[in-house]
Parts: C-alpha cells; sequence; structure tokens
C-alpha cells in the first residue's frame, strides 16, 4: 500500500533526532566512528612504513571491507532472529577487545604487516556483525517516514568525524606514533557499549520458533533473488564499490608519492572527503525529492569519476582534497541512497538479510576493487589505477541504461496478521508435511488476462515467502476454473509463510478475490502429503481463506 500523504516530518533532514534513544545511539556511534577513523589512518600510515610493495598498502583497504562481504550475510540472519541490542553489544565488546591487543602488538612492536592486516580484519569482522544489526533498528527506532532522513544522518554522524578524525589521526601518528591512535580507538568504544547496555528496547516476542541459521538465510537470499528491484541495487552497488574504492585504497599512495606528503597530508584528504560527505548527507533529501533515483545515482558516479581522474593528474594537495570534496559528497549520495531503497522495499522481517546483502554486494566490490587497482598501482602507478577506475566508474553509471533503479515509493511492509491457523481434523505437528495448498478460482472469460498478470506477481510473492513447487493450472472440463497449487515442507512453514504477508502484498490478493465470480468465495484446501504405501492418503484439511 503506497502512502500518498506521508508525515509532513518525513521532508526534514533532522526529524530523527526528537526521538531520544537515535539521538543517544546516534552520538555515542558518533564518537565510536572517530576512534575508527583514528585506527583507520593509523593502520594505513603504518603500512606504508613497514610494506614491501603498493599491494600490501592497498589491502588495508581490503581487509576493512572482506569481512563484511564473507560475514554480512549470517550477521544479517543473526540480526533478524535475536535481540539486535544484544547483538551490538556483543560486536562492540568483541572490537573493544581486539583493538586492545592490537594497541599493545603495536606498543610492543612486534607488528608485521600481515599481523597489521589480520587485526583489521578481525576489528571490521566486528563491524560486519554490527552493521545490519544497527542498520536494521532503524527502522525500529524511528517511523518509516523518517528511514530516509535516519540514513542519511547515519551517514553525515560518520563523516562529520571523518572530516576531522583522520587528520586529527595524523597528528596523532605523527605526534605519538601507531599505538596511540590504536588505544584511542579502543576507548572510543566504551560510550557505545554504555548505551546499548542501558537501552530497553520493546522487542516484540514471535509465537513461531526460532529459524535455524541456514534456513533464515536461505530465506534472505531468497527473498533478494524474488525481488527483481533489490537486484538491481546490489548490482549498481556494487559496481559503485568496486571503482569507487579505488580512491580510498590508493589515498595513501597518492598522498605519500603523487602530492609528495605526509601522514598529516593523507589525514587532510582524508578530512576533505568527509566534509564532502557531511555536505553530500545535508543534501541529499532534498536531492531525493527533486531528482528521480537513476538520475541522482547517474550524477554521482558521473562526480566521483571527476574525483578520481583529479587524483590522478594533481600535483598539489589542495587541488586533490577540493576533488575529494566532491568525491565525498558523491559516496554518500550514493550508497545512502542504495541503503534507503533497500529498506524502504523490506518488510522488518528479512530487513537485516536484505541490508547483509546489499552490503556484501557493495563491500565486496570495494574489496575486490581495492584488490585490483592495488595490483594496477604496483604494476603502472596508482596515477595510472585511478585514472582507469574513472573509466570503469563512468561505465558503472552507463548501467543504468540497462539497470535503472527504481522510483522509491513508501509501501506498507507492516505484516498483515489476518492470517489465523484453521481448524484441523488431523492433529498436525510443527514439523508434520509436506503441505500442499490449492486455491480455486472462477474467473470470466474477459477477465483473464488481467487476472494471469496478477497471478503473476502473486507467484512472485508466494515464492519470495517461502512457497516451493508454485504452479497456476487451468481445469480441462471447466476452462472458468483456475486451481492456484504451491507446497510448505511443514506446517510450521506454512504458517510462517503467511506470517509474512505485508498489506502491500494484501493489494494482489483483493485483486484476485474481485477477479473471482464464483458465488462463494474462492475454494481453499490444504492437505498433508503422504507416501503411495497401502493406507495412506492425502488427508485435506478446510479453513478460511488466505490473504
Amino acid at each position: 500500500m503506497i502512502d500518498e500523504k506521508p508525515d509532513s516530518e518525513s521532508v526534514s533532514a533532522l526529524a530523527p533526532f526528537r526521538h531520544g534513544i537515535f539521538r543517544a545511539v546516534w552520538g555515542a556511534s558518533l564518537v565510536s566512528n572517530f576512534g575508527g577513523l583514528i585506527q583507520g589512518v593509523g593502520a594505513a600510515w603504518m603500512m606504508t612504513t613497514i610494506a614491501t610493495s603498493p599491494y600490501q598498502v592497498a589491502l588495508v583497504q581490503a581487509s576493512t571491507t572482506l569481512p563484511i562481504m564473507l560475514f554480512a550475510l549470517v550477521a544479517g540472519a543473526i540480526a533478524d532472529s535475536f535481540d539486535r541490542r544484544k547483538v551490538m553489544l556483543v560486536a562492540q565488546t568483541f572490537m573493544l577487545v581486539v583493538s586492545a591487543l592490537l594497541t599493545a602488538f603495536t606498543y610492543l612492536d612486534l607488528i608485521t604487516p600481515w599481523t597489521l592486516l589480520a587485526f583489521t580484519f578481525l576489528i571490521d569482522s566486528g563491524t560486519a556483525l554490527n552493521s545490519p544489526s544497527w542498520q536494521a533498528s532503524v527502522g525500529d527506532i524511528v517511523p518509516r517516514n523518517k528511514v530516509p532522513a535516519a540514513v542519511a544522518l547515519n551517514s553525515m554522524g560518520f563523516n562529520l568525524t571523518r572530516s576531522v578524525g583522520p587528520a586529527i589521526g595524523g597528528i596523532i601518528v605523527a605526534a605519538a606514533g601507531a599505538a596511540a591512535a590504536f588505544a584511542a580507538n579502543a576507548v572510543s568504544y566504551i560510550g557505545l557499549i554504555v548505551v546499548l547496555a542501558r537501552w530497553k528496547p520493546d522487542v516484540p516476542v514471535s509465537t513461531l520458533p526460532r529459524e535455524s541459521l541456514g534456513a533464515a538465510m536461505g530465506a534472505g537470499l531468497r527473498y533478494v533473488a524474488m525481488s527483481p528491484n533489490i537486484g538491481k541495487v546490489l548490482v549498481r552497488g556494487a559496481a559503485f564499490g568496486f571503482s569507487a574504492g579505488a580512491v580510498l585504497a590508493l589515498l595513501p599512495l597518492v598522498a605519500r608519492d603523487v602530492v609528495r606528503g605526509d601522514a598529516l597530508t593523507y589525514g587532510i584528504m582524508l578530512g576533505a572527503f568527509g566534509i564532502g560527505a557531511v555536505g553530500g548527507a545535508l543534501i541529499s533529501v532534498r536531492l531525493r525529492q527533486l531528482l528521480s533515483s537513476e538520475t541522482m545515482v547517474r550524477c554521482a558516479f558521473a562526480g566521483f569519476a571527476a574525483c578520481a581522474f583529479n587524483a590522478a593528474i594533481s600535483q598539489h594537495a589542495w587541488q586533490t582534497s577540493l576533488g575529494l570534496l566532491v568525491g565525498g559528497a558523491c559516496w554518500v549520495i550514493a550508497l545512502s541512497h542504495f541503503n534507503v531503497t533497500v529498506q524502504m522495499a523490506t518488510p522488518r522481517w528479512v530487513v537485516g538479510r536484505v541490508l547483509s546483502v546489499y552490503q556484501t554486494a557493495t563491500f565486496g566490490g570495494i574489496a575486490l576493487g581495492s584488490w585490483i587497482w592495488g595490483v594496477v598501482a604496483d604494476a603502472h602507478g596508482a596515477e595510472t589505477a585511478l585514472i582507469a577506475a574513472a573509466i570503469a566508474m563512468l561505465a558503472g553509471g552507463a548501467l543504468g541504461l540497462v539497470l535503472p533503479l527504481p522510483q522509491q515509493q513508501v509501501l506498507n511492509l507492516d505484516p498483515l496478521n489476518r492470517f489465523k491457523e484453521p481448524h484441523l481434523a488431523l492433529d498436525l505437528k510443527p514439523r508434520s508435511g509436506p503441505i500442499a495448498i490449492m486455491i480455486e478460482y472462477v474467473i470470466r472469460h474477459e477477465d483473464e488476462a488481467e487476472f494471469l498478470a496478477t497471478m503473476a506477481e502473486r507467484g512472485r510473492i508466494r515464492r519470495r515467502d517461502g512457497a516451493r513447487n508454485w504452479t497456476l493450472a487451468r481445469d480441462l472440463e471447466n476452462p472458468s476454473i483456475w486451481i492456484e497449487h504451491y507446497h510448505t515442507p511443514t506446517w510450521l512453514e506454512y504458517v510462517r509463510h503467511n506470517g509474512r504477508i505485508t498489506h502491500a502484498d494484501a493489494i494482489v490478493g483483493e485483486r484476485l478475490r474481485a477477479l473471482h465470480s464464483g458465488d462463494e468465495p474462492p475454494r481453499v484446501r490444504r492437505v498433508i502429503e503422504r507416501p503411495t504405501t497401502a493406507g495412506t492418503a492425502l488427508v485435506p484439511a478446510k479453513g478460511p481463506i488466505e490473504h
């Protein structure tokens, strides 16, 4: 269902700050992100002093994004299956411990290029666990029409720290060494851990058993596979990450070799990128009102291509920094728009998993790009790698000619909660199955074309939400009778399947019932399948109409 009259607060970029818990978590995250950026500057610059090739320098960026690509889907399933607050607490505590160990190893001079990469990998594994739970919690903290503004504010918060954090990180590294930067990051987790420990969210209690981790991941992948618009976002996000990641991966080399700077120069350049990103976050809500989704994203691709090309040809830190202002804005505009598109197209029961798949695609693109552009830089120089990345960025923008992004809509994706388990003559257990469902419609000849088109959408929704072997059949003796048929592996999965129906999905069911011309509502038969041995048969169970 499309909300044609969204709350007026939806146009305000600062509306989510009216919610106290959002303010608290946002502020604590600001401090934590600040520490993470200081740590990132320390790790990147330390690698330039201990590495033997540009390839290892670029791998620092890859080591921060690879965990998200590897573990995001598991983390998304955990976010949808467990208390998200507790998941975030575990992740933040884990990152604090690893950061403290990294500080100790560095202080004792035990760090090598590969141990540094291992520690950054572990820290960002914690980020991979934390991120789906935090992003999925946004929709629980603020109303749905404020989610775009909340996502933009989260991006702005991160990039506020990016605007000054890297420069301060460069000062800390130059004055006190990388160990001090790593220690600052370890301390920065404490505030967020305290806020999360004190937060008591109203967590809805599910009446159904928790899905196994494997089943939950399968349900998330199936939802994505059966959602064409989300698939477009994944491809465009991966293309953006693959090409745009070159700038951040190679920026330490640009600062050291191209503009002949030091750690402070690198920090100032990252600061310029962060300032641009803050500006991008502030204008993204307004741009979303003025421009189509596809136009916004194409402009972001083009702007970042200009940033990469400028970094390749510039010989001055100030010129490179000006280009990074544009790049930072385009980075946030593109990635926040991808994130919002995914969140607004996904119901709460699966949002953590779908966001994790999106992160896997985007950050997998960044990790792959960081590796490839590092190899190119190693063989041909950072300037050549950046020019090639700019060309790849333009190609990514051109993908919109084939895979244009959908225009955003405000859909009512709250659960319909209209299904009630029917009274059964058999004593079924939750694991009983397989279950076959048959729904019979009577359709007039003149309504057949509309019925078939609507049924195509019905089949997609059924399969997306867990139905198997969905088919539509027509009676040979009475052609006006059409039968929808599908399976679920168990009775529990049948109940779970019906519990996933949203108000937006119900529109399709209402259209089908309007097309049904029988005197009675569409007939529903539920049967449990049995092996073809003596004395067994398909046993029907009749009940209320499905929605």
